[in-house]
């Protein structure tokens, strides 16, 4: 739940899921995916929702133009560079959001400014003046990030944020770009820039912190002491290669700790699982399983010494409760007798809300499971749900499937397929039945894609456990990730497959979008 506290202490949660998120390789999202996202930290009570980089191409600008219109609560940003392009068409995406924000950012340290921006501190210095101010003539709120500031001369640094502030910008980001920095350093950067720039008290400090080391929380937090009141962060930690700080163990290190941190957000903590759940089937990107606060082992206990603790006193081994970040306890109480009522309070429990029609698949689907499986626990209607949110919209689905596998061979697959709402069947052999299964696709669905990962494992214990697999595909440097469920792994592996053609189609049409607007 939101903590309290002073003005002084509160800290602004930006979250970037949408923008520096979808930036992970494989991690793209369709537009209802965006929507769906963006709707979830708006109830969450994120602070800003950077909804996308609008320049980047006509996806986007509708993204975080429609995001704009629809957040109730939350004050929605577009990222632009230093160019006035990028800053007129971020303008244009926000302009009806009841609180908009343009994000602009140049970057700042030698190495950057030598061998990318090829510019002189001084060009660079005319740039941000100019940028800053007419981002500033389009909206009241702007945001200015110095890129690589923790690997820029402090000196330089000053002037940067000196010459931003001059010019409107009310938020000063000092990213830790490339995941460089360590706590102390950080720190240190964030109270000497703000001991010595003369306007620092007209501006809010940011974070924006990425993980390359594994400091990414450390530092944002680092920081704080240091005055910063804004971290920018991300949904389960995703982002650019080891990702960015997680909004879950910010909050909740926050929440947890108050004696050694003294702040407050405005977050609803119950909605991080779902919001964490959410986010992994929108992008098919699993959650590791000790992952801090969402992750599977969060609040497991198998040692038998930790056992004894929790049921003398839940303190012991836990820091927190399970629900305060909205886990629930796994029941059984779920079988193929429960009715639609059932279902949906069910969901409620779980922080689903569903649509009619979406409702309807999933129900169908429970009963499907519930039909093949002893017992229903909560984490397969988990899987069940995420699966059906993330693909609602594929152009293309796994209608059957019958497998053919054992030692006398060979191996095939007989699988049909809709696509874009016309059925196809086709007759594969392959070395085992997994690879007849994705020969069989690649007949009906032709292309280069290199498969790089292929991962099964189990949602809950037991023989008539379901099945999750991951498949990740390569193609021209274009990553996607797919993910399946099913009680039969091999009904699972083919939807997998499916699921990741899908974005990978996805991204192909993005892309030649990209070369025609270019």
């Amino acid at each position: 739940m939101t903590t309290q506290g002073t003005d002084g202490d509160r800290v602004v949660i930006f979250d970037t899921t949408l923008r520096d998120g979808e930036q992970c390789p494989g991690a793209t999202m369709t537009f209802e995916e965006k929507l769906e996202v963006a709707d979830c930290l708006d109830q969450m009570g994120v602070d800003i929702i950077e909804a996308g980089f609008p320049i980047a191409s006509e996806g986007d600008f509708e993204a975080v133009s429609a995001i704009a219109k629809r957040a109730k609560r939350a004050t929605v940003a577009g990222l632009a560079r230093a160019i006035n392009a990028d800053i007129d068409r971020a303008g244009e995406a926000v302009r009806h959001a009841r609180r908009g924000r343009i994000h602009t950012f140049v970057s700042t340290s030698p190495i950057h400014l030598a061998h990318q921006m090829r510019k002189s501190e001084a060009e660079v210095l005319e740039i941000i003046t100019a940028t800053v101010t007419r981002a500033r003539n389009l909206v009241e709120d702007v945001e200015w990030s110095a890129m690589d500031a923790t690997r820029t001369g402090i000196d330089y640094l000053c002037q940067c944020v000196d010459a931003a502030i001059k010019a409107g910008a009310t938020t000063i980001n000092l990213p830790d770009t490339v995941g460089y920095a360590t706590p102390e350093e950080y720190y240190e950067m964030f109270r000497a820039v703000r001991a010595r720039v003369a306007n620092a008290d007209k501006a809010v400090f940011s974070t924006h912190c990425h993980n390359d080391l594994g400091l990414a929380v450390a530092n944002s937090l680092a920081a704080l002491r240091a005055g910063a009141r804004q971290i920018e962060s991300t949904i389960n930690g995703i982002g650019e290669r080891a990702g960015n700080a997680a909004l879950e163990e910010v909050v909740m290190a926050i929440r947890t700790r108050g004696d050694v941190l003294p702040y407050r957000t405005g977050i609803e903590t119950t909605m991080l699982a779902r919001a964490s759940k959410l986010v992994s089937a929108v992008t098919n990107f699993p959650v590791q399983y000790n992952k801090a606060i969402v992750g599977r082992n969060a609040f497991a206990h198998e040692s038998g010494i930790h056992q004894d603790g929790i049921l003398k006193h839940q303190q012991t081994y836990e820091i927190m409760t399970p629900e305060s970040v909205g886990v629930g306890k796994t029941s059984l109480v779920m079988g193929k007798h429960s009715g639609r009522n059932a279902f949906r309070t069910k969901l409620a429990e779980l922080g689903y809300v569903l649509g009619e029609n979406a409702f309807e698949d999933a129900f169908n689907r429970f009963k499907a499971l519930a039909d093949r499986k002893k017992h229903v626990y909560d984490e397969d209607i988990e899987a069940l749900v995420d699966e059906e949110i993330a693909h609602a919209h594929d152009r293309m689905k796994v209608v059957a499937l019958q497998v053919i596998a054992g030692t006398g061979g060979p191996q095939s697959a007989t699988l049909t397929l809709d696509i874009d709402g016309t059925q196809k069947t086709v007759h594969a052999n392959g070395n085992g039945p997994v690879d007849a299964i994705f020969a069989a696709i690649h007949q009906l669905v032709p292309h280069t894609a290199k498969l790089e990962l292929y991962q099964v494992h189990a949602v809950t214990q037991g023989t008539d456990a379901q099945a999750e697999v991951s498949v990740r595909l390569a193609e021209d440097g274009r990553v996607v990730t797919g993910r399946g469920a099913d009680t039969d792994t091999m009904v699972a592996s083919a939807r997998a497959y499916v699921a990741a053609l899908n974005k990978l189609m996805l991204k192909r049409q993005k892309t030649a979008k990209a070369e025609q607007i270019g």
